[in-house]
């Protein structure tokens, strides 16, 4: 199920209950809109679809965004938009607020100098070991997430490509660790990513530095 979101679409699986893929275009830094600390169920989206609740998970997992509010900051209603349960899963603690992070801030950086279209999603797996939220919440615990950002056009065009570990050991300090070609991340989740085909293969050993000076807030 597609679902189109101010500045941002969610691709939802029924049965899994959960996102299984997001895009956005991270356009230069105009607003400063406050983040909203309010989580909801999405009205329009069936409820066997969706998540139980949007209650808090527990056991050391935040309710983790996939496309993150601060990169919406110029709509209040795009803000509230991304705290709807669609577009939160279960993330560890340490990924969502160490690696993942970020990468966001890595997008909110970039996005000052070009525009950024970027691309990610869940790599469920098979480890029952972490499923805690299967009663509470109807959803199960991925077992990664991925994320493709690409900037330039043409020959110019550049990608980046992670996939992030749902583990409490994904700190910031370990983000170059998870760097991998796009074309790696075709063939675990059988997406056609719109990236150019020179640029597919090329695996990065250092994520892309945060500029100076910049504003990650």
């Amino acid at each position: 199920m597609k679902l189109n979101y101010e500045g941002f679409t969610i691709w939802l699986d029924c049965n899994r209950h959960g996102a299984i893929k997001f895009q956005y275009n991270a356009q230069r830094d105009s607003g400063s809109a406050p983040r909203n600390d309010r989580f909801f169920l999405d009205p329009k989206v069936p409820k066997e679809c969706q998540q139980k609740t949007a209650k808090a998970y527990g056991h050391n997992y935040d309710r983790g965004h996939q496309v993150p509010a601060n990169h919406l900051d110029y709509s209040a209603a795009a803000i509230k938009a991304s705290n709807t349960m669609t577009n939160i899963l279960p993330q560890a603690a340490n990924m969502n607020r160490g690696a993942w992070l970020l990468t966001e801030e890595i997008i909110e950086c970039y996005r000052d100098i070009d525009e950024l279209l970027v691309i990610g999603g869940v790599i469920w797996g098979k480890n029952p070991a972490d499923d805690y939220f299967v009663q509470s919440h109807g959803v199960t615990t991925p077992d990664a997430f991925w994320k493709v950002v690409v900037r330039g056009i043409g020959q110019d065009e550049q990608a980046i490509a992670w996939i992030v570990p749902n583990t409490q050991e994904a700190t910031k300090k370990n983000l170059d660790d998870y760097l991998v070609s796009v074309e790696t991340i075709e063939r675990l989740t059988g997406e056609k990513l719109p990236v150019a085909d020179y640029a597919k293969q090329d695996k990065l050993t250092q994520s892309w530095m945060i500029p100076k000076g910049c504003n990650k807030s």
